[in-house]
């Protein structure tokens, strides 16, 4: 009442209370604020989990790791850890089984990454022709990589056999001796390699297929127009086209060939597994990590060569960016 009245006599609109003409800007920006942190803010809220994730299961069992790896720790005491710094990565650069099991983890890896990427490429080129039933032939592509580990090295061990093995059958109908495929060092090795060249060649193919059909089509026009054949629109076209998949298929083949694990162990069939056979002929770091731990119970040791594996894989990183560094530089 004494507001209108106000109003009737002067003509005017009373004053505001105090803290009333502020409401309306301090809201405005409370808005302002809410709208900022929902769109710079929503981003990191749909990649925490992965991080926790990550945190939980990735880097906090690094850290462990290394401090693991600076301890005397046995598998029955855990809680009991003897602080000895370097010494376990100074015993195990000293170690022969270290560096033996270094050179069969390179060797192997070779043997199986060459021949099975240049089979994943050529097996992508094929199947990205035309014809019948491309997706039967695509998916079953994908059949040994969906095959457990332990099934596929149970069943090449059995193929590998020296004494009842279908190698070894081929090889004496047409008159060559048995191979002793478990007990001679790079029969053993070629055997575990066919395995893991088995099982990941279609799991590559694919990925370099998938590379293939996002080329433009006109690049093949282009190369056609000028009388490219064929393999010179592979070699020309293709290949260049793919080159960032092929450099990260070479980089899984790597960390794959550091990490091997199942099929040498599997393939050992039983207590020579673990060592990589009587004479450590195709023991890998993945065997020795696990002997040293859960064979000899030196979890100390045991993570020193986890984390020479790791730094493997860095300086192997490293190598590949330096070698792309100085590619860009000569061109």
């Amino acid at each position: 009442m004494a507001t209108s009245t106000t109003k009737a006599l002067t003509g005017e609109e009373p004053p505001a209370p105090p803290g009333a003409t502020g409401g309306g800007k301090t809201a405005r920006r409370r808005g302002a604020w809410l709208h900022r942190l929902d769109v710079k803010g929503a981003p990191y809220a749909f990649v925490a989990p992965f991080f926790v994730v990550f945190a939980a299961f990735s880097f906090y069992p690094l850290v462990y790791t290394s401090w693991i790896s600076l301890h005397d720790v046995e598998l029955a005491t855990l809680d009991v850890m003897e602080w000895v710094a370097f010494d376990n990565y100074v015993e195990l650069w000293g170690d022969s089984r270290f560096w033996n099991a270094l050179q069969n983890t390179i060797t192997i890896g070779v043997i199986s990454t060459v021949p099975q990427l240049m089979m994943a490429l050529g097996l992508a080129h094929l199947l990205n022709y035309r014809m019948r039933a491309s997706l039967f032939f695509r998916v079953a592509s994908l059949v040994p990589y969906a095959t457990s580990v332990a099934a596929a090295a149970l069943v090449f061990t059995m193929i590998f056999e020296r004494d009842f093995g279908m190698i070894n059958w081929a090889l004496g109908s047409v008159g060559i001796d048995p191979v002793h495929w478990e007990s001679d060092k790079w029969p053993a090795q070629v055997a575990i390699s066919t395995i893991v060249i088995w099982r990941w060649t279609g799991y590559n193919a694919l990925l370099y297929l998938a590379a293939m059909q996002a080329i433009p089509a006109e690049r093949y026009e282009a190369a056609s127009i000028d009388g490219a054949s064929r393999w010179k629109q592979f070699t020309h076209v293709t290949v260049p086209g793919i080159r960032s998949t092929i450099v990260f298929t070479i980089v899984l083949s790597t960390i794959g060939a550091t990490q091997l694990f199942g099929e040498p162990l599997i393939f050992g069939q039983g207590p020579n597994g673990v060592t990589g056979g009587a004479d450590n002929q195709y023991q890998t770091l993945g065997l020795l990590l696990y002997e040293e731990g859960w064979k000899n119970y030196q979890m100390g040791r045991s993570a020193t060569v986890a984390w020479a594996m790791f730094m493997l894989l860095v300086l192997a990183f490293v190598a590949q960016r330096l070698i792309k560094r100085l590619r860009s530089r000569t061109s």
